[in-house]
């Protein structure tokens, strides 16, 4: 067994980067089978990023939206309009999707900058993480002439691979979609109906 002792927190801090220590075992081995667990993407991110700061998801997002929009306009070639918009469905206004950039009414895009992690998850594994499964499908809902969305993920302080995007087709969506809305009818429908009641006095 090698020892390796330190001054201080930092340099100890560093040295534990893209290493299985006994507090991260837990988050990085699957015991059965199954996908490999948040911590096996972290011991990537590690190796490749430099150190996340304090900075908040959201606030780091909206920092970075406008950088990873040029920068896919420009991998692309696609004139994007990152004008704050939101899209609301034809015959009710309570199905909507706020794009953060359009491209003409048949394509839009959408950025995550995710921690350094998942952005290389959803590379290795090339597929929309679970939790924006939903927005997904909503963009198709709202804008029935859309046909293409652009995901995009962008990690600025990632050293390998900070950018790339899943291009999302509606053919390959629509019968969802076309489930989805009408969950969406039945839910607001049974919402207008509790505010109405609640409200008529």
């Amino acid at each position: 067994m090698k020892v390796q002792r330190f001054e201080d927190e930092q340099e100890w801090m560093l040295a534990r980067r893209g290493k299985i220590t006994g507090s991260r075992l837990k988050d990085v081995l699957v015991k059965r089978g199954g996908e490999k667990k948040i911590g096996f993407y972290e011991l990537i991110a590690e190796r490749l990023g430099i150190p996340a700061d304090d900075e908040g998801a959201m606030n780091r997002g909206h920092r970075l939206e406008g950088e990873a929009l040029e920068v896919f306009a420009k991998e692309s070639g696609k004139a994007v309009d990152p004008s704050l918009v939101i899209w609301m469905r034809d015959e009710n206004e309570s199905i909507a999707i706020s794009p953060d950039g359009t491209i003409g009414e048949t394509e839009a895009a959408e950025v995550k900058c995710l921690s350094s992690a998942r952005h290389i998850e959803a590379l290795l594994t090339m597929k929309v993480p679970k939790e924006y499964e939903h927005q997904v499908l909503q963009y198709f809902i709202v804008n029935q002439k859309l046909e293409t969305l652009y995901f995009i993920f962008y990690d600025p302080r990632l050293l390998a691979k900070p950018f790339f995007y899943l291009t999302i087709n509606r053919v390959d969506l629509q019968d969802q979609v076309t489930e989805m809305l009408e969950a969406e009818r039945q839910t607001i429908a049974e919402v207008e109906r509790i505010v109405n009641k609640l409200t008529d006095f």
